[in-house]
């Protein structure tokens, strides 16, 4: 059963994959996605509110979809259901460097680690956006603005370890920041939201940050929760739906074909670990906003199920082989085929509904990506 909600009928031709890429069947999800279908610019720059990009909901049980508008959000959740959010702000976490013979680069900060080091990725300026820079060394120092510096330690291990033949792309790196007393109030003065080929233009750092953000931290928007304003916030609260924090910091992207993620920050705070269990015990839905959040609450939870407060930093990968524990319904956005976030997809969902519902979307030309529209699994 296929019904659409709040949506003019519109005609979408088919999309043909190009010779020699898949269409979206057999026995996995390598598909073609055309590029038009990668959201460049915010939903607000197209004439929409946060709350009007589009949303499919769909039904693990039955396989029935749903095409509506984000801002009906609260009439698919129930009382007793509990919504957790991830308050990680986002950074602006692209700042300008410089290697000693001058080449201009530019910096991503993404993850925190201990004893004040992080992990980095070096990018060579484009006319657009910028790509990947694999030419540094280990003991290199760059120059950042205003006197600071960043040094590259190391390779990041388990990103070589994945992928031993490839260039270095991620390091282990210290910065240096005479001037400031946070990496944090570095950024804030010096640096941009990171942006990628299919955003053209420079948007402030308020498009990328949620209404609920509580603590920067991330080098990337957690971007399944945009959409969410204070009056949907609201709306779920009126209908009995709780909402739960956590906090898991963002890395920047992974951009090699079946690279793992990477150790990341993580807090889920008692009050969150024990609306996760009072709700599965009700046989309500934990409805997680996004694969952080997934991340997050699978970390914590033990294998009899129970969820623990905790923090951290955790590489967890999720596959359907582990499975999930925690969370059972998922908001999230759309992802690019070979992803590792659709193993976890599948995890909660299995192959056959992911085809299906990644068959839809295509069709429909749903939009990808941190300014695109999101998938609501049930």
């Amino acid at each position: 059963m296929n019904t659409t909600l709040d949506l003019p009928h519109v005609f979408l031709p088919e999309i043909k994959a190009p010779l020699g890429r898949p269409p979206l069947t057999g026995n996995g999800l390598d598909f073609y996605m055309p590029p038009a279908l990668k959201a460049g610019e915010p939903p607000e720059a197209r004439g929409l509110a946060r709350d009007q990009v589009r949303l499919m909901v769909s039904y693990l049980s039955d396989n029935r979809i749903i095409h509506t508008r984000f801002r009906q959000l609260p009439d698919f959740l129930e009382a007793g259901d509990l919504v957790v959010i991830n308050t990680s702000g986002t950074l602006k976490a692209a700042v300008k460097a410089r290697r000693a013979d001058g080449t201009p680069l530019v910096l991503h900060v993404s993850t925190r680690l201990p004893a004040q080091r992080w992990i980095i990725e070096l990018r060579r300026p484009a006319q657009t956006a910028t790509r990947p820079f694999f030419e540094a060394t280990s003991g290199e120092t760059l120059a950042l603005p205003d006197e600071a510096s960043v040094t590259l330690l190391a390779p990041y291990i388990p990103a070589q370890q994945a992928h031993p033949d490839q260039p270095v792309r991620l390091w282990v790196a210290s910065l240096h920041l005479p001037n400031y007393h946070s990496v944090q109030e570095y950024l804030a003065e010096f640096g941009a939201p990171i942006r990628y080929d299919y955003v053209k233009k420079e948007w402030p750092i308020d498009y990328y940050q949620t209404v609920y953000a509580t603590e920067s931290g991330s080098a990337e928007m957690p971007s399944a929760g945009r959409a969410f304003t204070p009056e949907i916030l609201s709306r779920l609260a009126a209908r009995g739906v709780q909402v739960a924090p956590l906090i898991l910091h963002t890395g920047v992207a992974s951009l090699e074909k079946h690279e793992p993620p990477y150790a990341e920050f993580y807090c889920v705070p008692p009050v969150t670990a024990q609306r996760v269990n009072e709700t599965r015990a009700a046989a309500k839905r934990v409805v997680a906003v996004g694969t952080t959040v997934v991340r997050a609450l699978e970390t914590v939870t033990n294998e009899a199920g129970i969820t623990h407060a905790g923090e951290g930093w955790t590489d967890l990968v999720i596959t359907p082989a582990r499975g999930l524990r925690a969370v059972n319904a998922l908001l999230t956005g759309l992802h690019e085929p070979e992803a590792t976030h659709l193993a976890m997809l599948q995890a909660l969902a299995g192959l056959e509904h992911l085809q299906i519902t990644y068959a839809e979307a295509l069709q429909r030309r749903y939009l990808w990506h941190e300014f695109g529209d999101l998938h609501l699994m049930l």
